[in-house]
């Protein structure tokens, strides 16, 4: 029988492949905890069929978007919305025929392996996507998209999805949390707190997203006080619908702990837009600090992505805006740079911080070493540009002999692209049961223990992490 994904995929060679299948079987069956993704709350709020299938694999997907950009491709001829709201390519069948065309770009990579995965486990479908399958593909999903089956409450719960995180700004009303939770749903969709809009001078509109702030909670966003003031009722806010995180996206990992008069002149330096040389990023340092304070009252939990140039393609970026597949991964140093949050608040039993990196070189140098020995950090999994079965497989070798396994996070699938979820949770789950294997294999490991292990690293690592 044709086939796309081969039952036995990253599970072979481990010197002990039957363990590696026994460990899947017990991971293939257990809930995915997905405490950090961008999947838009509007969909489960309003529970609306998909639109097409196109604007669900193809269109949101910036991992494969990025891909025809660089081959010469516009974003526009996969239907990407302009800044404007106006979209160049608006046929969802010529969008799809023009992604079968190109299908080949993605030989060999992680976008490749979970699209295979949900064509075949959800769609039902064996056939390669080709040229010539194009049609056929398309209509067997869009067909698919007009059942109840499909529509976005009913695939959560076919997901086995126990609790899934949305990352929504600072400023957001969170009407579609208030939805769901309204609707009498049992499904369990919460948002995190992403500040960054109110956190970085640098972010365009900053000036006047403060002002929305304080309009949002009554609070004197023109002062050093009252800022601080309009973060905590937004924060306690958020978590009313839910929230357990934060999320903070930063070019690097440098923090600061100036005391409070400094940090209210730096404030307001900057809200007056009179900033001095290096004021932006030691306010981004000084904000870390602050949201990790904040962490440690409130016990919401920390994540922080540094290293990412973001938005490298100005001209993509003024024409389509944000997240269109042109941050790039820089070099990121966290021992110097996190030293001053650590030293101030890295012992408060309240304070848990995830860690995430695009720069792999500092696995083993710095961030195993770091969450091996303070209480307060954890690491996230593989990112972005290495959430790959060879990134995770780097992850697990180059950190694990100092931090263990549990001062990591567990996995979070990071995607906006909703099918992809149960396709990169079976990756993730495969990786770390062969991993598993070979060190039963290799006698470092009992069976036993493994088993247990498989178990933490699925679902009982990200639960606890994100206090879920």
């Amino acid at each position: 029988m044709s086939r796309l994904f081969h039952e036995d995929t990253l599970l072979r060679g481990t010197g002990a492949d039957d363990v590696a299948r026994a460990l899947y079987d017990v991971a293939a069956g257990l809930p995915l905890i997905c405490p950090h993704g961008h999947t838009d709350p509007a969909w489960f709020a309003a529970n609306s069929a998909f639109q097409d299938p196109a604007a669900l694999i193809v269109t949101p997907d910036h991992y494969i978007t990025r891909m025809f950009t660089s081959q010469g491709l516009s974003p526009d001829d996969f239907g990407i919305a302009r800044r404007d709201g106006t979209r160049r390519a608006s046929n969802p069948r010529a969008i799809w025929r023009r992604f079968a065309e190109h299908w080949h770009l993605f030989r060999g990579t992680p976008t490749r392996l979970w699209l295979d995965i949900t064509f075949q486990r959800l769609f039902g479908i064996t056939d390669p996507l080709t040229p010539a399958t194009a049609d056929a593909v398309y209509d067997t999903i869009a067909a698919a998209l007009e059942t109840p089956e499909f529509r976005p409450r009913a695939l959560f719960e076919r997901f086995g999805i126990e609790v899934l995180a949305t990352t929504d700004n600072a400023l957001d009303t969170l009407e579609h949390h208030s939805a769901i939770q309204a609707s009498g749903w049992k499904g369990r969709v919460i948002p995190t707190y992403r500040p960054d809009q109110v956190t970085d001078p640098d972010h365009e509109g900053f000036a006047a997203a403060l002002d929305r702030m304080g309009d949002l909670t009554g609070e004197d966003t023109g002062t050093w006080q009252g800022y601080l003031a309009a973060h905590h009722s937004r924060r306690a806010f958020f978590r009313t619908r839910g929230a357990t995180a934060t999320d903070h996206g930063t070019p690097d990992a440098r923090t600061a702990d100036l005391d409070w008069s400094e940090a209210a002149v730096l404030y307001d330096r900057i809200r007056r837009g009179r900033p001095e040389p290096d004021d932006h990023a030691l306010f981004r340092a000084q904000m870390l600090t602050e949201m990790a304070r904040m962490s440690a009252e409130d016990g919401m939990v920390m994540q922080i992505h540094p290293g990412s140039f973001r938005n490298h393609n100005r001209h993509v970026f003024e024409r389509f805006g944000r997240d269109k597949g042109f941050d790039i991964p820089t070099q990121t140093e966290f021992t110097r740079s996190l030293w001053p949050l650590l030293n101030a608040l890295g012992n408060k039993p309240g304070l848990r911080i995830v860690l995430f990196t695009l720069d792999e070189t500092t696995y083993a140098r710095e961030l195993a070493p770091l969450a091996g020995a303070w209480p307060s950090l954890v690491l996230g999994p593989a990112w972005w540009f290495h959430d790959s079965a060879e990134g995770m497989r780097r992850f697990r070798e180059m950190t694990t002999e100092t931090a263990g396994i549990c001062n990591t996070a567990g996995f979070n699938d990071d995607t906006r692209a909703f099918p992809s979820i149960p396709a990169r949770h079976e990756v993730a789950r495969r990786v770390d049961c062969a991993w598993l294997a070979r060190m039963v294999a290799d006698h470092r490991l009992r069976e036993d223990e493994a088993f247990d292990m498989i178990e933490e690293l699925s679902c009982g690592l990200a639960r606890r992490t994100y206090r879920l």
